[in-house]
């Protein structure tokens, strides 16, 4: 064997001793508690969703503590807080990704994370998972984008350990602040725009990359430049921190521009090749891309607002436009629910204006079943969706196909309604 395998080889098996340690440590504490008399604590907050799976266990001056902390991140930063950012996680992956190769002269890479007001520990367990499942060759840069965070320990004490970071990988970490709450999609964009490495992944800060995620992404992208790609993702819960595994699946929408997944398409089980790329009509948020073509297709519309929508159009952009969205099985992302997202308690009115904004660049006659699954009427919808036409020319210089064709060829579960003669809401008010 090569020095490299044999370097990969010790790797894993370093990996899988780690996970038996922590499996027998487990045992013993359990055993333990067995001959322990265990007190039982008054729960305070019995209708609150930590506490569902989780918590039983803690005094009630540590759950109230807890809660507080839900109700401000969304998820349990109490229990994040005490966990190892280095924590094993499982693998994944089928075991025929696990015994597929890559090439070794593989693309560099930038890795962004997105974040507002996220717990410290989340960020730094995400950084730290990249910098121990990605080759240290490959990676080039982790660029943090603050979209104005109003937390203070994402200020001073965030500094701190990037500082500490780039002792030990000189150059690595670098931090973009706006100075004013831009959004989803122009965060996204920032991080594009500060990224110097081949290919970009786009990613949240709170996730936690799995073993060999990278190695699939650049070795499709260096096969096609064209391609956009995004990781099979799977759950971690926000409560015990737990990771679930998803199905691979391929990403979708319906009418109103909702993210979706779609059942994995017939040809893709044809091939026989689980670890073969799927062909997927649209991506959810999570994606990597050759940064120069993301560059040439428009990156992102930077018109769209807050969150939602950003996906659906990218992927509308990308298919119409010469290129192609694909999710790969071997690479897997463990991503962090949230009981609420950040921007807004209710992302309905963004999405609802962003998908208006999609619809009028690039679904041509079928944008009226946008409108339609909005209830919303086309002449004087009563929403600003802004001004498109910088993205239309943008449309007309790539010499992109129509969304008829879209439909045919790429998205043909997508059925619209047709001869719709007119839609609204029925009110009916009672008569006492």
């Amino acid at each position: 064997k090569s020095v490299e395998a044999l370097h990969e080889n010790i790797k894993q098996i370093e990996y899988d001793l780690k996970l038996q340690d922590n499996s027998k440590t487990e045992v013993r504490q359990a055993d333990n508690a067995k001959g322990e008399k265990k007190i039982v604590h008054s729960l305070l907050y019995p209708d609150s969703f930590l506490f569902k799976r989780w918590g039983t266990d803690l005094r009630e001056e540590e759950q109230t503590v807890a809660q507080n902390l839900f109700i401000k991140y969304g998820y349990n930063v109490y229990l994040s807080d005490r966990l190892p950012l280095d924590r094993p996680i499982r693998d994944t992956r089928s075991p025929s990704c696990k015994t597929k190769k890559y090439p070794k002269d593989l693309p560099t890479l930038s890795v962004v994370l997105i974040f507002l007001n996220e717990a410290l520990s989340i960020i730094l367990r995400a950084i730290t998972s990249i910098i121990k499942r990605t080759p240290s060759h490959l990676l080039k840069e982790i660029i943090l984008i603050d979209d104005y965070s109003s937390n203070d320990d994402l200020k001073e004490p965030l500094e701190k350990h990037i500082k500490n970071y780039n002792t030990k990988h000189p150059g690595l970490l670098k931090i973009i602040r706006h100075q004013k709450r831009r959004g989803l999609t122009q965060a996204r964009i920032s991080g594009w725009e500060a990224s110097t490495a081949d290919i970009v992944a786009i990613l949240d800060a709170h996730v936690e990359v799995n073993m060999e995620w990278a190695e699939p992404i650049l070795s499709r992208i260096k096969e096609d430049r064209t391609v956009i790609v995004s990781p099979v993702f799977d759950n971690v819960r926000f409560d015990d921190f737990k990771l679930i595994q998803y199905s691979v699946a391929a990403d979708g929408f319906d009418w109103a521009l909702w993210c979706l997944y779609e059942a994995l398409p017939d040809e893709w089980y044809a091939l026989k090749d689980e670890t073969a790329p799927v062909r997927s009509p649209s991506i959810m948020g999570i994606l990597a891309a050759d940064r120069k073509f993301l560059g040439d297709i428009g990156v992102l519309d930077g018109g769209m607002h807050i969150y939602g929508g950003e996906n659906v159009e990218l992927g509308l952009r990308a298919w119409q436009c010469g290129g192609k969205i694909e999710v790969l099985p071997c690479s897997r992302i463990a991503h962090l629910e949230r009981a609420h997202k950040p921007y807004l308690p209710d992302l309905s009115t963004a999405v609802q204006r962003n998908a208006l904004r999609a619809a009028e660049v690039w679904m041509d006659d079928y944008k009226y079943m946008v409108y339609f699954a909005w209830n919303l009427p086309i002449e004087n919808p009563g929403i600003d969706f802004g001004d498109v036409s910088s993205r239309k020319e943008l449309r007309k210089k790539l010499k992109c196909k129509g969304f008829d064709w879209y439909i045919k060829n790429v998205y043909p579960n997508l059925i619209p309604l047709p001869n719709i003669v007119g839609y609204g809401i029925v009110s009916v008010e009672s008569v006492i």
